[in-house]
């Protein structure tokens, strides 16, 4: 891949181009897929119809394609939710209205396998970034239309998926109940996850309650489907499950390009509306 910021040749100038993505308006269709991976954008373009690739700049790496018929593109957000909030606000500002996260996760539940599939309803909002937007109460819930489209496409596809509630959480390390550098691990942190188990949290990930929050404030449509790589906070990780992943996201792009494209809610600030 070319390491210059701009892959292909771009008219526009940088003024009227995201600054993080690179992009400007029109370069991407209204329907989105947005890995946390970079390397997984090239997977993603790789099982389209056609694709061409549009701009890197630091961890986003884009492309736009063609698959089932329908205009996709797709968007690497880089790891969390500090990175997820500025990917779906340049994307939102970029005409994007359905953003489908393709990611991985640790499952909390027995019964759940490397491989399966996790398709979050609901996130609990353990991140830092989404409380910059809307205070802990407000809920981090995918799209009913985004949910119900990846969770039968999963089906469709024959892989094992999981809806249910997820939590995300700002670090994979010690967030996470995984212990630290020479074992720091405050005493905290494996109840929390214990008592996620006990209430029925199917997983962890990182992003889910940024990009859930953010775009219902924003009137976006989202929702998210994870491979699972890992059974619990201590497990190793081993990666499985990518491409159903992939396969799934992609299905139920096709499905939810068909529908209505959401209209963003206006989102005049405080002062304004005080005034």
């Amino acid at each position: 891949m070319a390491p210059a910021s701009t892959i292909r040749s771009d008219p526009k100038p940088r003024a009227q181009r995201a600054y993080h993505l690179d992009l400007a308006p029109g370069d991407l269709p209204p329907v989105a897929l947005v890995p946390g991976d970079v390397d997984r954008v090239q997977k993603i373009a790789a099982s389209w119809d056609t694709s061409e690739p549009l701009a890197r700049r630091r961890q986003f790496v884009s492309y736009r394609g063609r698959f089932g018929g329908v205009e996709l593109g797709v968007v690497s957000s880089g790891i969390g939710g500090p990175a997820m909030s500025i990917t779906v606000e340049e994307l939102a500002a970029l005409g994007v209205r359905t953003l489908l996260r393709i990611g991985s996760c640790g499952a909390l539940q027995p019964g759940i396998r490397r491989g399966d599939l996790m398709v979050p309803r609901a996130t609990v909002r353990f991140d830092g970034a989404s409380l910059a937007y809307a205070p802990a109460g407000y809920p981090a819930s995918a799209d009913p239309e985004a949910y119900l489209a990846l969770l039968q496409a999963a089906r469709r596809a024959g892989a094992r998926a999981f809806g249910g509630v997820s939590a995300s959480f700002d670090t994979f390390y010690v967030g996470q109940g995984r212990p630290g550098f020479r074992g720091y691990l405050p005493p905290s942190n494996p109840a929390l996850i214990e008592d996620l188990r006990q209430m029925g949290v199917i997983g962890v990930e990182m992003e889910c309650a940024t990009l859930f929050t953010l775009s219902n404030l924003y009137g976006l449509r989202a929702g998210a489907v994870c491979a699972v790589y890992s059974i619990g906070d201590r497990d190793r990780l081993v990666p499985q499950g990518e491409e159903e992943a992939i396969a799934t996201a992609n299905e139920a792009a096709v499905t939810l390009s068909r529908l209505p494209i959401p209209g963003p809610r206006g989102t005049a600030s405080a002062r304004g509306r005080r005034a």
